[in-house]
C-alpha cells in the first residue's frame, strides 16, 4: 500500500487532529507547527503567533482507501475557512487556514478543493496554499489530545462535538466503525 501524507492548518490542531482521527484510510495523525522561521519552535512559541508557524495536522493516509480530495472536503466541512488568521476564539496566523500540498497534484487538487468549498461559501475563502516546509512535530502531551484527555477540557467540549457531528453528518461512510 503507498502511503501519502497531507498536511493542512485548520485553527487549534487539538480540534483538527480529532477529525481525521477515526478516518477510513487515514493511518496516523500527528500534530505540529509549519510554515515559520523558528527552528524547533515549542507551543509557547508559537502561541505568542512571532514564530509565523501554524498549528497543523501531518495526516499518513492510504489513497487507495481515503482520496486527498476526499480529505480536503472534510477540512472545508469541518472548520471555517472564511475567517482570517481565526477560527472562533482562535485569533492570530498560527490558527490560520492553510494547506501545504505535498506534490504537483496535491497542488492542483488544493486548487480544487477551495473552488468546491466556495460554492458552500457566502464569503470569501480564505485558505492559503503555501509552499511546503519543514515540519516540527508537536510536543507529546499534544498527540490525540481529544482522545486522551479532551472530553476534560470546557474548550475541547465546546469546539470538536459540533466538528465531529458535521463529519459524521456529512462524511459517514468514510468513518471506521
Amino acid at each position: 500500500m503507498a502511503q501519502e501524507i497531507a498536511t493542512l492548518a485548520g485553527g487549534c490542531f487539538w480540534c483538527t487532529e480529532a477529525v481525521y482521527q477515526t478516518l477510513k484510510g487515514v493511518e496516523s495523525v500527528q500534530s505540529g507547527y509549519i510554515g515559520g522561521t523558528r527552528v524547533d519552535p515549542t507551543y509557547e512559541e508559537v502561541c505568542t503567533g512571532n514564530t509565523g508557524h501554524a498549528e497543523a495536522i501531518r495526516i499518513a493516509f492510504d489513497p487507495a482507501v481515503i482520496s486527498y480530495a476526499d480529505l480536503l472536503d472534510i477540512f472545508f466541512a469541518t472548520h471555517n475557512p472564511t475567517t482570517l488568521n481565526r477560527q472562533g476564539n482562535d485569533i492570530g496566523t498560527q490558527y490560520r487556514s492553510a494547506i501545504f500540498p505535498h506534490s504537483a497534484e496535491q497542488q492542483a487538487e488544493a486548487l480544487a478543493g477551495i473552488a468546491r468549498a466556495q460554492v458552500d461559501q457566502v464569503d470569501p475563502v480564505v485558505t492559503a496554499i503555501e509552499a511546503d516546509a519543514p515540519w516540527y512535530p508537536a510536543e507529546d502531551y499534544h498527540q490525540k489530545y481529544w482522545e486522551r484527555v479532551g472530553d476534560q477540557n470546557p474548550y475541547c467540549m465546546a469546539v470538536i462535538p459540533p466538528k465531529l457531528a458535521k463529519l459524521r453528518k456529512g462524511f459517514a461512510a468514510r468513518i471506521e466503525e
